[in-house]
């Protein structure tokens, strides 16, 4: 960097850090004014080739960003590392997940120690206290029959083997048919969540002909030969098109379905039944939904209600008793009663002109977000006062209505995590789920039916000297501008105090409709045992509420979500959780917009903000509908084209409203293959925020160059990655490295 380069660096702000006492120069980020006019409004976005992925400029920026944050931060590369082992050592690295039978299988993954994926297998089911008795003995899973005296391993997929060569791998489809021979999986191999369907011979473990890409979904037909499988437009990511195919070449992919609006996208899936195939096509604001018998591949998908602006709605099947020859009905979870939902059923044979009948009504105070049919029973997922619930309506119960003859699992802890398990076998006499809070770990429950006992089946160890009752979880009540109580869910050791002194984490999301989940993290122990408090702000534009807590926080309600973050923030200083100067803010995606648009407006109040592939530059990504995402989102944010969504979109637009002020210490990642929020929002943000700031407060840009939009996929890398973001966080908190 030449003399005069450092002399407008000065003279914009541009911060110089330090490591190990010497000076580090951030880098100087082009500048190429392009003008941007609409409604009258002019904004100059001076970072706009930035946008150019393979443009060498752009490759030369975030390397030099990323040269700069491992610079400044090689002085706490020894804590980062302490970190790293401390959390790894909380794991048990080589363990298995808890198996599920399906169709005479028992199927799991297991992990093993050094290796950075999972390796998916099943084996053929003996009685089940015999086969997680060979688990227990053996502590693993081995693949030949010297390790168990059950029945040996079939292994399905080793996702370190297909990662060999490749920085990336994620699995997204995993669908085995059903006589068991075979399996649709699909892989995305760069981060950018573009998946590669292909379909495997379990029995010659060999690939069939069929490989398909940019694939968001599949679903088997009855046939087992017969695929349905949806795939995605490859500009835009939306997932449009669904196909039909033989999987051993007998037959050519044909295109049998093609949506056209651009709100929509579409998924296909097989009924819980088995019995029928479902096309879903919905909107962030409507749903369709289209059926087939999955015993005649060739028919046509029939509509099962006409689409209406508003009206979402969601389907399952129940063939009835052996004596109904129409079939059974349809379960539909409506809104058309009210936005917190209703459950009612249909007649399979022609529903979309039969009269459809209420079985459970709408309760106001009660979301009804989502539903599975069981052989004797329905399992209900509600939301109420902020919390998740489960609920169990017995079909075989005749008296009064269906609410009278449900039961609801009842949690006691003040604020938790509950959500239906892996449930593959239709008629059972019990329902597996997932429970979780701030001090206890994911557990996995068997819940029987008729008793309503309940059997842990395993509870995720977290080695060393980890101990629940050395940790107080609570949910607290914010008030925000408008006077609405805003759930803060909160968890510090027992023995930190609430003096005012403790550093805090606060963490929040708010956008979609999306309940963030208040689960367990043996990570987090290495800051809750540093002293800081760790809390979840549950802000309007989320879920935790139902969906009018959504729609209090989208479109031009969105205003609100920053508000009640800021409201969280301040509510936890006036209970002396933690004190001005001692608050740090966490979020990600959406949450990255949180995170720039109360940074913008109350800059004062946070010491620390840590930002994860932050969607920063909205106003820009929704004028461009090329763009994966944008018109879809039209009914989340607004169409900025429309002067009334355009100028509501541009008071909170966190690139468009960076100033000249002094700003909190930042780190801000990204990662290069991201297609939800592109690479080039947060390098644009920085890139601002380094011309405009005021001050000598630290700010690094951190893009992980060969992952996607949740960071790297190797669970070691992964592990890494928090442990720099917590060196970071604890650093500029002051915590020392102990």
């Amino acid at each position: 960097m030449n003399k005069e380069e450092r002399k407008e660096n000065a003279a914009r702000g541009v911060g110089v850090g330090s490591a190990g006492g010497i000076a580090v120069q951030p880098p100087l980020a082009l500048r190429e004014p392009v003008d941007h006019v609409i409604h009258g409004d002019r904004r100059v976005d001076h970072y706009a080739w930035m946008r150019e992925k393979e443009d060498p400029r752009v490759q030369e920026y975030l390397e030099a960003e990323n040269a700069y944050a491992d610079a400044l931060m090689r002085p706490s590369e020894g804590f980062s590392e302490k970190l790293y082992q401390e959390m790894l050592g909380r794991i048990q690295q080589t363990d298995l997940s808890v198996p599920y039978l399906l169709r005479g299988y028992w199927y799991y993954t297991r992990t093993e120690e050094g290796k950075q994926y999972s390796i998916y297998g099943r084996k053929k089911a003996a009685g089940e206290e015999e086969f997680v008795a060979a688990l227990e003995s053996e502590g693993r899973l081995g693949t030949t029959d010297e390790h168990t005296d059950g029945p040996p391993e079939e292994l399905l997929l080793d996702l370190n083997e297909l990662a060999v060569g490749r920085t990336f791998m994620a699995l997204g489809i995993f669908e085995v048919s059903e006589d068991n021979r075979r399996l649709a999986y699909a892989t995305d191999r760069t981060g950018f969540r573009q998946y590669v369907l292909e379909v495997k011979d379990l029995g010659a473990a060999t690939l069939l002909s069929l490989r398909v890409e940019r694939v968001t979904s599949a679903a088997w037909a009855a046939d087992n030969r017969t695929l349905f499988y949806v795939t995605e437009d490859a500009v835009t990511k939306r997932s449009n098109q669904l196909w039909r195919a033989g999987v051993a070449g007998e037959t050519p992919s044909e295109l049998i379905y093609e949506e056209k609006d651009e709100r929509f996208r579409m998924d296909v899936e097989r009924s819980r039944s088995g019995a029928y195939l479902f096309l879903v096509l919905n909107s962030h604001t409507t749903s369709e939904v289209r059926y087939l018998r999955a015993d005649a591949p060739l028919g046509a998908f029939q509509l099962m209600a006409e689409r209406e602006d508003e009206h979402e709605y969601y389907v399952d099947h129940h063939p009835g008793s052996s004596s109904d020859a129409a079939g059974g009905v349809f379960f539909i979870r409506t809104n058309s009663g009210g936005r917190t939902y209703r459950l009612m059923t249909a007649p399979v044979v022609d529903p979309l002109r039969s009269r459809w009948r209420e079985v459970i009504p709408n309760r106001p105070g009660v979301m009804l977000a989502g539903m599975e049919a069981f052989g004797t029973h329905v399992v209900l997922s509600e939301r109420e006062d902020g919390l998740p619930h489960l609920r169990v309506v017995d079909l075989t119960h005749e008296a009064g209505s269906a609410l009278a003859g449900s039961k609801r699992i009842e949690f006691a802890e003040p604020t938790y995590h509950a959500m239906l398990g892996s449930n593959p076998e239709f008629s059972t006499g019990h329902v597996r789920y997932v429970y979780e809070s701030l001090v206890t770990p994911r557990s996995v429950y068997d819940y029987d039916v008729k008793t309503g006992e309940r059997i842990l089946k395993k509870q995720q160890p977290v080695l060393g000297d980890f101990d629940s009752k050395n940790y107080v979880s609570e949910r607290l009540h914010a008030q925000a501008k408008d006077g609405t109580p805003i759930p803060v869910s909160v968890v510090r050791r027992r023995d930190t105090a609430r003096d005012g002194q403790a550093p805090l984490l606060l963490y929040g999301y708010g956008s979609y409709g999306i309940s963030l989940p208040v689960a367990f993290s043996s990570n987090r122990l290495s800051l809750l045992d540093r002293g800081m408090v760790y809390a979840t702000a549950h802000i309007r534009g989320g879920g935790e509420l139902g969906k009018p807590w959504h729609d209090a926080g989208r479109m031009h309600h969105k205003m609100n979500t920053f508000t009640d973050f800021i409201a969280c923030a301040e509510h936890m200083i006036a209970s002396r959780y933690t004190s001005e100067g001692r608050l740090a803010i966490e979020g990600g995606s959406a949450g990255g917009l949180l995170m720039g648009a109360v940074t913008n407006m109350r800059p004062d109040l946070f010491r620390v903000v840590v930002s994860h592939v932050p969607f920063v530059d909205v106003l820009n990504t929704m004028l461009d509908p090329t763009l994966p995402l944008t018109v879809g989102e039209y009914e989340e944010w607004g169409n900025p084209q429309l002067e009334e969504d355009y100028f509501y979109m541009r008071q909170y637009c966190p690139y468009t409203n960076v100033e000249r002020k002094v700003y909190p210490r930042m780190l801000v990642k990204t990662a290069r293959n991201d297609s939800q929020v592109m690479f080039w929002e947060a390098a644009k943000y920085v890139a601002k925020l380094r011309a405009m700031k005021t001050d000598g407060n630290v700010l690094l840009l951190k893009t992980n160059m060969g992952a996607g939009h949740g960071g790297a996929s190797g669970r070691y890398d992964y592990l890494r990655e928090i442990a720099f973001d917590y060196a970071f966080l604890l650093g500029e908190l002051g915590v020392q490295e102990q």
